[in-house]
């Protein structure tokens, strides 16, 4: 056997024996910075073997170094991580000799299935900075000898680079910080993932590299010479750094055994096993996911903000405009506070101790946009410790808090208190959500990170574009008391970090106790209960016909005061859209707006007119007289016997095409109006009512593989029915095929006329689909309400989202002879919550039907 190849087989059984070595002493103690020094140790013995034989068999040789770059540098290579490595020669006349040694060389490394990032350059091309390749540059931050000539890397590193970086640093580092804020930006700007990339995302791993280059090339450029690795950051830094370390190490040498390659996303089902296996925690604590996952937001955070500490050193390349602008800021200077690059100092750093000075730093920033500078939040956690031993007290607290609530950067003064420990002083109930994770599949942030969204939401609706947006900002302006909102929302979702089913209720007596310490007075106190009480209480009218006169009018004694009917409605609108970006869609602003108007009249004492006048006096069907006068009498048969709802859904224009399609039911038995919108498709279908109609249509969208995210039922007194479903297209199948709309369509109005076989198209979209399993299990629940309505009887269902469902529980209804007067269809996550207001022979169901459906339900529902 040559020698070669004798070589191949010990190191292919080195390096997969010790690999294999380290994989298990990981699965024994969970320590991942120690495995991935052992897998740094055992690729560079791996080097130093075939650099021995293939590059240098003879002795050391000369001009001509291998150099560790990136993770390898730093010596953390992580299981499946890339091995950067240079090849680096003196000058040219040593290129041509070694070429195919390198070649051999790295070819044995691919053949170990290492993943391998070499690169050759010249000493002298190490001197020249690459605009296109910064990422090489940066690599050299980390560089390491690892085998060859020392003589030559020592001139690399001693020399050449001290010069290179003190010469492009500053360059260097403005790309770097623009890198960086690119990444953040693609991540949302927040390390509040339900699936974070442990590495890429704020507060991974590669904001902490960051951070280490960033203070490497400051002293760089101050020092010229490279520095003394235990003083580049400072101790606070360090002592933040040194924990968060250990845990991210620990989680993504997990996850890279675990996924058996280098991949850094923290997925659901990781989240499970990381909690179950202690990894990055202490064996003796017992975590489930959803704690575990608090520990990491703490990690990331803390991370994260000592990145974004160092990148407010460097100005973002903006305009001359920005630049103006930054300097317009820096004359809001006043005697308390200096600002600089939209940073703020204090004058006389000592006042820090005065409380009254402390939290005005919070506000200035509030009203003005601004952060402190790193050197004003050091100067704040040298106070905390006191401020902890003695807080201010209560009535103190809610007199430092309620400036800062009203501002129009609120939620960034209120994000930088809480990062430094200094909110939970004013409000130490918070403690309980702080990094505090729902995992619902639902919910994107952390429930303190929520609580901010939704403050922010409030205070930027009034400059955003959106029309709805701007609707609610002007409903804001109009209150009294905004800061008892502000601080509702800050305690709204409190009792989510006490165990129990009921968070509503456990957030109401944190809630009393917390006003007790601030001293609110009575009026104030029973404002803010009232909103932490009901601040479901709207989403769950909204799944009720708002435009039921019996519906408004139970609401409305509920609210009580128009004050507070504003409040709910902002809080609702705030605290929806707070949930993920997709959470409030438009339809769902416009119930909550709708709700809120029709509540508004009823408390005006207004709401007969609009809402109840005849049908003649009605303002959009006077509006439609006018629009086609000769068709009056026409418009008047149409509508009679259709719901009010349906007259305060559409507008005029879609009544009127509504009219018209109706009118053609002759010729063609089905109608259909397919239109894409902004955020989906828009399904109408206007026919003749029959059974099965309405599961039909669901199952024909389910078939084309379409979501359905709202759907509405009406039906006139003729038998005319108009139903609308909205849609996602998960393939993109309309979005890109212009030509399949007049298929779709076709294909729909063949399955109502019983022209196609939908069984047929719904077995070969369920075998079409992989039947994933659900990340989030959804309990199925039928509940019945008979009181609601006085014609329907209300069935609500809470079901596992999935393909076909409608279709299934629609189908259900006409097997039990029951008919749907209105469907109101909705999706959190992995949730369906839909109800249908359901009447059967035309009156509502009796009580025996009502338990037979339900059973019915139950069973179809249950079989998958």
């Amino acid at each position: 056997m040559s020698t070669a190849v004798t070589l191949r087989t010990e190191l292919r059984e080195l390096y997969a024996n010790e690999s294999a070595r380290i994989q298990q002493e990981f699965v024994a103690d969970g320590n991942g910075a120690e495995a991935i020094a052992k897998r740094t140790a055992l690729v560079e013995k791996v080097l130093h073997r075939l650099w021995g034989e293939l590059i240098s068999p003879a002795g050391e040789a000369r001009n001509f170094a291998l150099v560790a770059l990136g993770g390898f540098g730093r010596r953390a290579l992580f299981p499946h991580s890339d091995v950067d490595i240079l090849f680096l020669h003196a000058d040219r006349s040593t290129e041509d000799a070694l070429r195919d040694p390198i070649r051999s060389f790295c070819q044995e490394l691919w053949d170990l299935r290492m993943k391998l990032g070499p690169t050759t350059r010249t000493l002298a091309e190490c001197d020249q900075f690459d605009q296109q390749n910064v990422e090489f540059t940066i690599s050299l931050l980390d560089c390491r000898f690892v085998a060859g000539d020392r003589e030559l890397f020592d001139r690399l590193h001693d020399k050449v680079l001290p010069k290179f970086f003190a010469r492009e640093g500053g360059y260097i580092v403005q790309q770097l910080a623009e890198v960086t804020r690119s990444r953040h930006s693609k991540y949302g700007n927040t390390v509040f993932h339900l699936e974070p990339n442990i590495k890429e995302a704020p507060g991974g791993l590669r904001d902490y590299n960051v951070a280490c280059w960033m203070a490497l090339l400051s002293a760089l450029d101050r020092e010229r010479a490279w520095p003394v690795q235990e003083t580049l950051l400072p101790d606070s830094t360090r002592k933040a750094f040194g924990p968060a370390m250990e845990f991210l190490s620990a989680v993504r040498t997990f996850l890279h055994y675990r996924q058996g390659r280098d991949d850094n996303m923290l997925a659901w089902e990781s989240q499970d096993e990381g909690a179950a296996r202690h990894i990055g925690v202490s064996r003796d604590q017992s975590l489930d996911a959803a704690a575990w996952m608090r520990e990491y937001f703490r990690h990331a955070r803390a991370i994260h903000y000592e990145c974004l500490r160092l990148l407010e050193a460097v100005p973002a390349s903006r305009s001359s405009l920005y630049r103006h602008f930054q300097n317009f800021r820096s004359r809001l200077s006043n005697a308390d506070f200096s600002v600089i690059d939209g940073l703020v100092m204090l004058q006389q750093p000592s006042r820090v101790h005065d409380h009254e000075v402390l939290f005005r730093i919070f506000t200035f920033c509030a009203h003005h946009g601004l952060k402190p500078a790193m050197a004003t939040e050091h100067r704040v956690q040298q106070v905390l410790p006191e401020l902890l031993e003695k807080p201010p007290s209560g009535p103190d607290s809610w007199r430092y808090l309620q400036p800062i609530l009203v501002e129009p950067h609120a939620a960034d003064a209120l994000r930088s208190m809480h990062s430094l420990g200094l909110l939970t002083v004013l409000l130490p109930e918070l403690k309980l959500i702080d990094s505090l994770v729902v995992r619902d599949f639902y919910h994107r942030f952390t429930v303190d990170e929520h609580s901010f969204i939704a403050i922010e939401c409030l205070h930027r609706a009034r400059q955003s574009k959106s029309e709805w947006d701007q609707r609610y900002g002007r409903l804001l302006e109009e209150l009294e008391r905004p800061e008892l909102l502000y601080l509702a929302l800050l305690l709204h979702d409190v009792g989510k970090g006490v165990p129990g089913t009921n968070h509503v209720t456990t957030s109401l007596e944190l809630a009393h106790k917390c006003m007790d310490r601030l001293g609110l007075n009575d009026e104030d106190r029973d404002t803010i209960a009232f909103l932490i009480g009901s601040h479901l209480e709207i989403s769950s009218v909204l799944r009720r016909d708002i435009y039921d006169p019996a519906t408004i009018q139970a609401f409305s004694e509920k609210v009580g005061t128009p004050e507070r009917l504003k409040m709910l409605s902002l809080l609702t609108y705030a605290d929806i859209k707070a949930v993920n970006p997709e959470a409030l869609t438009p339809w769902k602003a416009e119930n909550v707006w709708q709700l809120y108007i029709g509540t508004a009249n009823a408390m005006s004492r207004t709401a007969d007119e609009r809402v109840h006048a005849n049908t003649e006096k009605d303002e959009t069907i006077a509006r439609l007289q006018t629009m086609v006068p000769k068709s009056a009498k026409q418009i008047r048969d149409f509508l009679e016997g259709l719901p009010k709802r349906y007259l305060r859904n559409y507008r005029p224009e879609e009544i009127l095409r509504h009219f018209e399609m109706a009118g053609r039911l002759a010729h063609d038995p089905v109608q259909l109006y397919l239109e894409r919108g902004r955020h989906w498709f828009e399904l109408t279908v206007i026919t003749k009512d029959r059974p099965f109609l309405f599961s039909k249509i669901a199952g024909a969208l389910a078939a084309w593989g379409m979501n359905i995210v709202k759907a509405d039922a009406f039906s006139d007194a003729a038998g005319v029915v108009v139903d609308t479903f909205f849609f996602t297209d998960r393939f993109r199948t309309l979005e890109l095929n212009l030509p399949e709309w007049d298929r779709f369509k076709r294909n729909v109005a063949d399955v109502l006329n019983g022209e196609a076989d939908l069984d047929r198209m719904m077995r070969d979209r369920m075998r079409a689909e992989s039947k994933g399993v659900a990340k989030v299990k959804v309990d199925t629940r039928v509940e019945i309400d008979d009181q609601c309505s006085s014609t329907s009887t209300l069935l609500q269902i809470i079901a596992q989202d999935r393909l076909g469902l409608l279709h299934r529980i629609s189908s259900r209804f006409s097997h039990q002879d029951c008919n749907i007067e209105i469907a109101l269809i909705d999706t959190e996550g992995q949730m369906a919550i839909d109800v249908f207001y359901l009447t059967s022979d035309g009156a509502k169901l009796s009580p025996e039907k009502q338990e037979e459906l339900k059973a019915d339900l139950l069973t179809e529902l249950q079989e998958g």
